[in-house]
């Protein structure tokens, strides 16, 4: 048995708790309440009837007339007390006289009889039952006006953690500029709850976070920039080597150096977020079709339902191109490239992506199993399918395999 949603948030547990606790308490009181004038007025009663059974004993002892209530043998005498008295005791009971509530007081008045005293018991009757129906209506009200001023109170501090939740919640997705602004965290002379810690400590966190990204990124771009310049260089002097192995070698290296560079320039300016589109129309499987031809490699196209798409066509054959030269580097063929609607799918048939690519997506500079490359590929390919609004992710195949789906607006 599951308990529903709702049951499990922290207000409905503190309206719970209050509800339960007001009970208890008011059960409490409302028993030691009910003993204690019960008990009062009972012994009142008891009083009274052994003093008019005292009175009643000495008038039949003299053979004076009875008082008024005082019987010998009556009829509605109970049993108990009959046995009470007959014994040579004398004892008090409270039962039913006719339908009325009555105090009996019953002692002996010869060998085989009991003297008997009843007095009218209604009076004291209701006066218990209005109390006991008054304790109930004061603890409803007590209950419920606890229950409202707890749950207000609840309420507020709830609505506080939902907001620090969501300003996490943001914060993990990128944003990293929201804050909580906790008032009660500005003011020192405020007094300071275990919500405002909270969010002080999430605005700290933010803060220190934001401050070693910007600074990783200003490194990362700061680095890209100061290479180009003597990679130029390096790049046309190498051209003026002369033919050989030895200049293969060194014009490969200048090359892969160069692309390395333009990487992390182009990661640099995604981490920025100052990346505009320049949308138009485009025929999804023929631009996936082009990226393929284009990539030199052996890719099987597929085209299940061709769509037009509004997007960035430059950035979307950035995304695909190297979504497939990263099947083919570091999969295994056949690489298949899907399109079935807005969604593009490129399959590998290798031994899949690592466990914390899938988890957490790609990382910079972050390769395992030996894989060459420095990660920068598909994280280019995540920064430039967010600043076209689509979702990039990263699975396993079951029966073996990497599968990128990308889902475009």
């Amino acid at each position: 048995m599951r308990l529903p949603r709702w049951a499990g948030t922290l207000a409905a547990k503190s309206a719970a708790f209050i509800t339960v606790m007001c009970c208890a308490l008011a059960a409490l009181l409302g028993v030691l309440v009910h003993v204690s004038v019960t008990d009062q007025t009972v012994a009142q009663a008891r009083d009274q009837a052994l003093t008019r059974l005292t009175e009643a004993t000495a008038a039949y002892e003299a053979g004076d007339a009875l008082p008024r209530g005082a019987r010998v043998d009556p009829r509605g005498l109970p049993a108990q007390l009959r046995a009470l008295a007959l014994s040579g005791d004398r004892g008090t009971m409270v039962a039913q006289d006719d339908g009325h509530p009555t105090m009996w007081a019953a002692g002996p008045a010869d060998q085989h009889r009991a003297l008997a005293v009843a007095v009218d018991y209604s009076q004291q009757a209701r006066t218990i039952a209005g109390l006991d129906s008054s304790i109930l209506w004061s603890s409803a009200l007590a209950i419920g006006a606890t229950l409202l001023v707890g749950a207000f109170a609840v309420t507020r501090v709830s609505r506080r953690l939902h907001g620090t939740a969501q300003v996490a919640r943001r914060i993990s997705a990128g944003d990293l500029d929201a804050r909580v602004h906790d008032p009660r965290t500005k003011d020192p002379t405020r007094p300071q709850d275990e919500v405002a810690a909270v969010a002080a400590a999430l605005d700290g966190m933010a803060a220190s976070l934001q401050s070693k990204l910007l600074s990783e990124q200003r490194f990362t771009a700061d680095v890209a920039h100061e290479l180009r310049t003597p990679l130029t260089g390096l790049h046309a002097a190498a051209e003026l080597l002369p033919p050989g192995r030895p200049t293969e070698l060194v014009r490969d290296r200048v090359s892969a150096l160069r692309t390395l560079t333009e990487d992390l320039l182009e990661i640099s300016r995604l981490d920025a977020g100052r990346e505009r589109l320049e949308t138009d129309a485009e025929a999804l499987g023929t631009l996936a079709e082009r990226v393929v031809r284009a990539s030199g490699t052996e890719t099987e196209v597929k085209v299940v339902r061709d769509v037009w798409v509004e997007t960035d066509r430059r950035r979307l054959e950035r995304v695909l191109g190297n979504l497939v030269a990263n099947a083919h580097r570091h999969g295994r063929g056949p690489v298949v490239l899907t399109v079935e609607g807005n969604e593009v799918t490129v399959r590998d048939h290798g031994d899949g992506y690592p466990e914390y690519l899938v988890a957490h997506g790609p990382q910079r500079f972050r390769t395992e199993g030996g894989a060459k490359g420095h990660g920068l590929g598909l994280t280019i390919a995540v920064g430039q399918a967010e600043v076209l609004g689509a979702r990039l992710s990263f699975a396993n195949a079951i029966d073996g395999g990497a599968v990128a789906t990308l889902t475009l607006p």
